[in-house]
C-alpha cells in the first residue's frame, strides 16, 4: 500500500484529439489540505473525476487510499467522500432526510446511522436546521448539509469542487476552519477553486494549465514558480498566458 493518500504518475486522459490532462505525476500526503488550480480547461475537474475513480485514465497510474483507480473503482468510491459546486441536495427532502438517504447509499446500517448523523450534526452545528426542507436554506447552510452529507461515511479523502461557489464571505471563512479542523483529525482534503485567498490556506497547491502540471509547492513557492509575487499574480499571468495560445494559428 502506498504511504501517500493519492499517488499519481503519467496520469492522462484523452477525449479524442483533445488531451485533457497530460502525465500528471503528484503524491499527497495523508491529512494535508491540497489545492488544485488554474484556469477554465486547466484540467482540473477532469483529474478530480478521475482520482474519484468516476472516469477512466487514459494511460497512467493513480493509486487513491492505497487503491489502483484502474482496477476497483468502486472500492475507491467506499473510502472517499465528493462535494461539489452543485452540493448534489435533494431539495424537497429535509436537512435529517438528506443525511439519511447519503448514509443509507454509503452502505450504513440502519442501527448505526442515526448515531453518525447526530455525530455529523453536532460537528456541524446543524441541529435548529434538522427538519427544515433542504430546498429552504441559504446558500452557506446548503454547503453545510452538502459537506454533512459527504461525511457520513467517515471518508479518509474528501473531494471539495469548488465547493464555496456563491456563498458569502462568512460562510466561506466558516466551510475552512471545518476543513482545517478535519485535516487536523487525518482527513485528507484536495479542494479546487477560483478564490486564491482559499487556495493560500493550503498547505501545498498544484497549479495547472491546459492540462499540465506547471508549478507545485507552498503557496508562496507555486506563485515564484509562475512568475508572480502572489498566487493572485500567478492566476493571472496563466490567464494570460492561455489566452494568447489560444489565439495563436
Amino acid at each position: 500500500m502506498t504511504a501517500f493518500a493519492v499517488e499519481t504518475r503519467g496520469l492522462t486522459r484523452r477525449f479524442g484529439p483533445i488531451t485533457a490532462v497530460r502525465n500528471l505525476t503528484l503524491q499527497i500526503a495523508t491529512g494535508e489540505v491540497f489545492g488544485l488550480l488554474g484556469p477554465n480547461g486547466s484540467g482540473k475537474t477532469t483529474t478530480i473525476r478521475m482520482l474519484c475513480g468516476l472516469l477512466a485514465p487514459s494511460a497512467g497510474t493513480a493509486a487513491v487510499a492505497g487503491i489502483e483507480v484502474t482496477e476497483s473503482p468502486d472500492r475507491i468510491k467506499e473510502r472517499i467522500g465528493y462535494m461539489s459546486q452543485k452540493f448534489g441536495l435533494y431539495e424537497d427532502l429535509t436537512v435529517a432526510e438528506n443525511m439519511d438517504f447519503y448514509g443509507a447509499i454509503y452502505g450504513l446500517a440502519d442501527a448505526g446511522r442515526g448515531g453518525r448523523i447526530a455525530d455529523v450534526v453536532a460537528f456541524l452545528g446543524l441541529e435548529r436546521r434538522l427538519y427544515q426542507l433542504a430546498g429552504t436554506l441559504s446558500g452557506g447552510w446548503k454547503q453545510r448539509l452538502a459537506l454533512a452529507c459527504a461525511l457520513m461515511h467517515q471518508p479518509a479523502l474528501l473531494f471539495l469542487d469548488e465547493p464555496t461557489a456563491g456563498v458569502d464571505p462568512a460562510a466561506r471563512r466558516s466551510f475552512w476552519r471545518t476543513i482545517h479542523t478535519l485535516a487536523r483529525a487525518g482527513t485528507t482534503v484536495i479542494v479546487t477553486t477560483h478564490y486564491m485567498d482559499e487556495a493560500g490556506q493550503c498547505g501545498r497547491v498544484a497549479m495547472m494549465s491546459q492540462g499540465h502540471l506547471i508549478a507545485l509547492g507552498t503557496p508562496a513557492e507555486v506563485a515564484a514558480q509562475v512568475g508572480g509575487e502572489s498566487l493572485e499574480d500567478a492566476f493571472v499571468i496563466l490567464q494570460e498566458r492561455d489566452e494568447q495560445r489560444g489565439g495563436e494559428t
